[in-house]
């Protein structure tokens, strides 16, 4: 299953600076995961059964490639859907500079519910990060982290230290790094921005 999810991707290597503000050194076109619907619905189906598991009655995910997986897989389990905007505060630096928000029309709908945060791929889980703070926020019970791809070790930290069990369909290794580890930087390779390279 893994080499199959994986051959839906376009990718490429280089030196990437992803939004989570880690570098890397490949990137992926995670829209391409979406450009053939009847080849990834088994992974979708996966990922919804997975999740069924941990009794949630909604699942939330970011406005890019989450919220459309949210929706399949809200209509595959018969959940609610939410998904979040995202925002990125001027002069932010540092990592984790991208915030994530619930439409303030749908913020009080997410109270006391259980809900399942999904994304396309999680790396080092910015947009995670961010759906999950907005969550709390709003007086949601977070209980799962999924996705189709799990990339690296990085958001298997995340969950754990946030009391979420991680679904993955697939995992994959994933050269992340801070910017003061990276050896990319080290050796001179110059940086590129993901959005440069959307």
């Amino acid at each position: 299953m893994s080499d199959e999810i994986l051959q839906l991707l376009d990718g490429r290597r280089g030196h990437f600076r992803m939004e989570s503000g880690y570098h890397s050194e490949r990137w992926f076109d995670l829209d391409a995961l979406f450009a053939q619907p009847e080849r990834l619905r088994p992974f979708v189906v996966e990922l919804a059964t997975r999740l069924a598991a941990h009794r949630i009655d909604a699942v939330c995910g970011p406005v890019t490639g989450g919220a459309k997986l949210a929706a399949m897989i809200s209509a595959e389990l018969g959940v609610e859907y939410f998904f979040t905007g995202r925002f990125e505060e001027p002069g932010a630096t540092g990592m984790f500079p991208v915030k994530y928000r619930i439409p303030a029309s749908r913020r009080e709908a997410v109270r006391g519910k259980s809900i399942a945060i999904v994304d396309d791929a999680v790396s080092a889980g910015s947009a995670a990060r961010g759906i999950l703070a907005d969550l709390i926020g709003g007086g949601a019970r977070p209980v799962a982290l999924g996705a189709l791809i799990v990339f690296g070790d990085t958001a298997a930290r995340f969950a754990a230290d946030n009391g979420l069990a991680l679904e993955g369909v697939t995992r994959a290794a994933f050269g992340l790094w801070p910017p003061g580890d990276c050896p990319l930087c080290r050796a001179g390779v110059a940086l590129e921005k993901v959005s440069d390279v959307a």
